[in-house]
């Protein structure tokens, strides 16, 4: 999913609606190390919960 270009505009757009707050400071930006990001931050909780 972190692929797909659109979400970085359009998701922004459509939250709003869905917080419950006067104002959204969130910034949606695509994943700093790509696919692998997901499996990094496995790797890093392993010593932690394994």
């Amino acid at each position: 999913m972190s692929n797909i270009a659109q979400l970085y505009t359009q998701v922004p757009h459509l939250w709003e609606h869905y917080v419950f707050s006067d104002r959204v400071n969130t910034v949606l930006k695509p994943a700093k190390y790509g696919d692998s990001s997901g499996v990094r931050g496995a790797a890093w909780l392993w010593p932690i919960l394994g």
